[in-house]
């Protein structure tokens, strides 16, 4: 799917102040999904510390606690389908 598929509407949402950076390193991470045999599991943290520190988190720990749900809910989405 494409953002074509979506409406305008459907394509946009507001990303607090306070998690920016951990939505920037949420973002960045994007291509850094697990995988098994039942399909994506979450994200490979392995590579978070690294990109924290190239989005700017000062507060890695506050960051981890937002990219945690922010993949939930990620999650809950592609296994929906």
């Amino acid at each position: 799917m494409s953002a074509d598929d979506y409406t305008e509407e459907e394509q946009t949402f507001e990303v607090w102040p306070d998690v920016w950076a951990a939505f920037l390193t949420f973002q960045s991470a994007s291509t850094q999904w697990r995988t098994g045999m039942g399909g994506i599991t979450g994200l490979d943290y392995n590579v978070l510390p690294w990109l924290m520190k190239l989005n700017g988190v000062e507060d890695e720990a506050t960051a981890l606690n937002d990219i945690r749900v922010m993949e939930s809910a990620a999650l809950r989405v592609i296994h929906k389908q």
